[in-house]
């Protein structure tokens, strides 16, 4: 009897609007779905939450997501969604060799929007937090024109935090993660190869990797961490692509990376059935692709890099009157992904 008032509620949500349900009865809902986490002491239902602090001080990081500027819900499902901006938050803690503890998540929502796809958002940020073993304890909801969502993640580190300014010349650049799914799978949709609607191995053939990684990607979490065990001077999430990532480093250190050609084709053989598709040359896609949140770590050049990290290039210092920043056979590079101007790189 119970599973079948259970499977008739399920049923009645197909059907409803967020307008349909006041505030009371999603947090009801955000409760159910969202974990509570190991350093949680106070969750959601305070004016604040509470999280242990061991350590005596923190990482956080903060990142918004709007509907039509970073998704679309054409293209992805709602769950997509939310574990897609739960990724970003939680790859920048891993960048700085850091654990999550906790997120809170402020929610813009249109008061049209299906209960059961705005809920299934809720459902993939839980699951996600739940798998890196973070809890989602608080947040704000509110009503407006387009779905944004904005995720702020605390979290601790285990030793010395990794930052980005701290390269040296005759280190060695690697990546772990794919490089350039992101961005093919985009163009894949946006180029209108495929049917947004399709979905799985069974109806993406070979294409799937890539259009899976951008609706909803799977950050290597933990080689972060790692990467700063190793002794990584400094490290950031491939979140605007190596060629942005990279000269970020680079200004922060004052120094000049250098990607090998050879280790960067390498990582565009593997885009290969999506650029055939396409028709572009998939190097663009490994150097300019963000979105992945993959870590780019420096290390020092006897280091024994962590599973999953290949070497991609190489730092050297800055030549007469050279400026710090990524380059490739003797060319500076330039990434594809800033919201106000094509040539920040901050």
């Amino acid at each position: 009897m119970a599973s079948r008032r259970i499977g008739a509620y399920a049923t009645s949500l197909v059907l409803m609007k967020l307008s349909d349900l006041s505030e009371a009865q999603l947090v009801s809902h955000f409760r159910k779905s969202f974990p509570r986490g190991e350093r949680t002491m106070i969750g959601i239902g305070d004016d604040c939450a509470q999280v242990a602090t061991p350590e005596g001080s923190f990482i956080v990081t903060t990142d918004v997501m709007v509907e039509d500027q970073h998704f679309h819900m054409s293209w992805s499902s709602g769950y997509e969604v939310g574990a897609r901006v739960a990724a970003q938050n939680l790859a920048d803690i891993d960048a700085m060799g850091g654990h999550p503890s906790a997120l809170v998540a402020s929610v813009v929502a249109p008061r049209d929007m299906d209960a059961d796809v705005f809920l299934d958002v809720v459902r993939g940020l839980g699951d996600r937090a739940r798998e890196a073993g973070a809890g989602v304890v608080g947040g704000d909801l509110s009503a407006g024109e387009k779905l944004v969502i904005s995720v702020t993640a605390f979290g601790y580190c285990p030793g010395p935090v990794v930052r980005r300014d701290g390269a040296r010349p005759g280190d060695v650049v690697a990546v772990s993660g794919t490089l350039g799914y992101s961005y093919a799978g985009l163009e894949l949709l946006e180029g209108g190869h495929i049917d947004p609607s399709a979905r799985g191995v069974e109806q993406l053939g070979d294409l799937a990797p890539f259009v899976e990684t951008y609706r909803a990607p799977r950050p290597p979490l933990g080689s972060g961490v790692a990467a700063a065990a190793a002794g990584a001077r400094a490290m950031m999430d491939l979140s605007d692509g190596p060629a942005t990532d990279a000269a970020r480093i680079a200004k922060a250190s004052g120094v000049v990376i250098e990607f090998n050609r050879d280790a960067i084709e390498a990582e565009a053989s593997q885009l290969a059935p999506a650029a055939r598709v396409c028709a572009v040359d998939p190097v663009r896609w490994v150097l300019q692709g963000g979105e992945e949140h993959g870590m780019i770590a420096v290390f020092p050049p006897d280091v024994q890099l962590p599973d999953g990290f290949r070497v991609v290039g190489v730092v050297r210092a800055c030549r007469a009157e050279e400026e710090p920043q990524a380059m490739m056979d003797g060319a500076v590079l330039r990434g594809a992904w800033d919201h106000f101007s094509p040539d920040s790189v901050d």
